[in-house]
């Protein structure tokens, strides 16, 4: 295909509807709204889910549970995910993000037993799991919790 070949497909460039631009138009007068109501005056029609007066769904549902406003979410690193680094790195939240394993720190840093360490690392992080800790440590490594 070379440029001179390109065309657009049928229907997907169609004219703007330019109404109010007198009787001939076929826009003109009343620009396509038809005669009073709600719908025709400007600002009118009603809000999303609005069910003429009866009360709508979302209000007529029980509502469950809540959100804590104090939650913490915590960047997840497993395991495997460290024998990218070399023997006795001392592997930080700063490192993580600079080498990309971890694209945002959130709240801090979760280490979790996911796969092996073969490696003896030192590792500093906001939370452990109890299985990661323990692999840590028996690879020979150190955990820091910060």
């Amino acid at each position: 295909m070379k440029l001179h070949e390109l065309k657009s497909k049928e229907g997907s460039r169609t004219n703007r509807k330019r109404v109010g631009r007198g009787m001939a138009s076929g826009h003109g007068k009343t620009s396509g709204k038809g005669h009073k109501g709600q719908k025709a005056r400007s600002g009118g029609g009603t809000r999303p889910g609005f069910e003429g007066g009866q009360t709508p769904l979302f209000q007529r549902l029980p509502k469950r549970g809540f959100t804590n406003i104090n939650r913490k979410e915590y960047a997840i690193v497993n395991l495997e995910t460290l024998n990218r680094f070399d023997d006795n790195t001392e592997i930080t939240p700063e490192l993580l993000l600079e080498t990309g394993v971890v694209s945002k720190a959130k709240s801090g840093i979760k280490v979790l037993g996911n796969g092996t360490v073969n490696k003896k690392l030192n590792v500093k992080a906001h939370k452990f799991s109890t299985a990661a800790k323990e692999a840590i440590e028996a690879a020979g490594g150190k955990t820091e919790v910060i």
